[in-house]
């Protein structure tokens, strides 16, 4: 593993962040031969990461410049990689024509675990230079940009559950993702003992991901056999969602190397499933926290209020950016951790929305989306519905005190049919993200629906074969 204080100085460039590379310090480790490779990578629609690995004297002589080019069906097609129907920027009839990967600089670092590679993040953009906006990134940018106009700025974590098993990925697939071997044998909640066991894999995934530029605060057990969380410290939301993907995929990577498999499933079982809480605040343009207000009531600012009014009202109708997929809505059961009711409280887990922190730490922290989230769209839904409170001054309703799981209020929707439902007639959805976006996303959710539609389940065969 490459060890980032080997890299050489940076010599006045802009960025002195550890693990992040100017374009300087790349051209010297390539000129050692210590990189040979650069990974130039976006996220598509199911929250992967996807893209090229270049020789890295082609990418300092031109990918750095012109990007590096990509099919446009990767923005439209299913978790197969099967070519669907549906989608107006991408189809046989407009011939699956390129999109480009265009570098974004600023995001250029080591992947210490990649033998001789460092990794760049692409937005992409058509061959006319005209953004590709159905693309996740672009979506947040774009959501980023409603708040710089109003001189706000936001600062958000993600924090990632998976499950570790002892079978490797490629014995994981023979055996049909059956009776696999979970990293523990029971519930290692905060425990040390059991999560001892994965340490070298666990150890492994944090100092590659601080070597790549991230800052990882730690990690601990969870609920479910084999269970854990690795945490890292809240950046702003575009670099935020940037880290989330490449250490998502980070983390398998060396998952395989270490004979292993992990999942971020939303639910694997029917234990507890993984969840992903996303963490947003925002600042003004000065940096300054602008949630906290010391003589309010809850210590929390009229903006801050009229923040997450916003999120509960629009939570509904912008699930579908949340929990993206069929197995997201397992994830939903009473008394599990996992919201079900929307309201909001103070510290309180049973709470879809889970105000904490105090004076510049105050936050709220989203409990929907689950380890299966894409990301950007998330944080971007968050944002939006953010605005929406913001601009139509919304009311806060009163502090939920207790057992969320037990109250009466509105239900987080229950299924994808439902969040599908309520994304095609959101108001909220059209005027923050656009009817092109919309759209683009109803139709994946669509394709996976009448996917699952089509399927016969291993529950159904145990159930009929013989007794029905």
């Amino acid at each position: 593993m490459l060890d980032p204080r080997s890299v050489p100085a940076y010599r006045g460039e802009a960025t002195t962040r550890p693990g992040y590379l100017g374009l300087d310090a790349l051209t010297d480790l390539v000129a050692a031969g210590t990189i040979d490779t650069v990974i130039v990578a976006f996220t598509d629609m199911q929250g992967r990461l996807v893209g090229k690995r270049v020789s890295a004297r082609l990418f300092l002589e031109e990918v750095r410049e012109h990007g590096a080019e990509c099919c446009n069906y990767l923005l439209a097609v299913d978790v197969d990689m099967n070519t669907v129907d549906g989608y107006a920027m991408s189809s046989w009839s407009r011939g699956y024509g390129d999109m480009a990967m265009i570098p974004d600089l600023t995001t250029l670092r080591l992947a210490p675990w990649l033998p001789g590679t460092a990794l760049v993040t692409a937005d992409l953009q058509w061959q006319d230079a005209r953004p590709v906006v159905a693309s996740p990134r672009q979506i947040l940018q774009k959501q980023l940009a409603r708040l710089h106009s109003r001189g706000l700025t936001a600062l958000v974590g993600t924090e990632l559950e998976f499950l570790v098993f002892d079978d490797d990925y490629r014995t994981a697939w023979r055996k049909g993702y059956r009776d696999l071997t979970p990293g523990s044998d029971y519930n290692v909640d905060y425990a040390l003992l059991a999560s001892t066991r994965m340490e070298p894999l666990l150890r492994d995934i944090r100092l590659a991901m601080d070597g790549a530029g991230m800052y990882c605060e730690g990690v601990k057990g969870e609920c479910n056999l084999g269970q854990q969380e690795i945490a890292f410290r809240y950046a702003d939301a575009l670099t935020t969602c940037d880290n989330h993907s490449i250490y998502k995929n980070g983390a398998k990577e060396i998952a395989a190397e270490h004979g292993k498999s992990l999942t971020f499933m939303a639910k694997f079982n029917e234990r507890e499933g993984n969840s992903c809480h996303i963490h947003i605040s925002l600042r003004d343009e000065d940096g300054s926290p602008i949630f906290a207000q010391a003589d309010a009531e809850h210590g929390m600012s009229t903006l801050f209020r009229q923040f997450v009014a916003g999120q509960l009202a629009a939570m509904r109708e912008l699930t579908l950016f949340s929990a993206p997929n069929i197995n997201s809505y397992k994830r939903y059961v009473d008394g599990s951790f996992a919201p079900t009711a929307i309201v909001w409280g103070l510290d309180n887990r049973t709470c879809a929305l889970r105000v904490v922190g105090h004076g510049a730490s105050l936050r709220v922290e989203n409990r929907v989306p689950g380890g299966d989230v894409n990301q950007y769209l998330a944080v971007s839904a968050l944002i939006a519905a953010g605005l929406y409170g913001i601009e139509n001054e919304l009311e806060l309703e009163p502090a939920f005190p207790g057992n969320a799981y037990s109250s009466a209020a509105d239900r987080v929707p229950s299924t994808l049919r439902a969040a599908v439902g309520a994304f095609a007639t959101s108001t909220v959805a059209r005027e923050a993200f656009g009817d092109e976006v919309v759209e683009h996303y109803l139709n994946n959710a669509r394709v996976e629906l009448a996917a699952f539609d089509a399927a016969v389940t291993d529950w159904e065969r145990v159930r009929g074969f013989e007794r029905l």
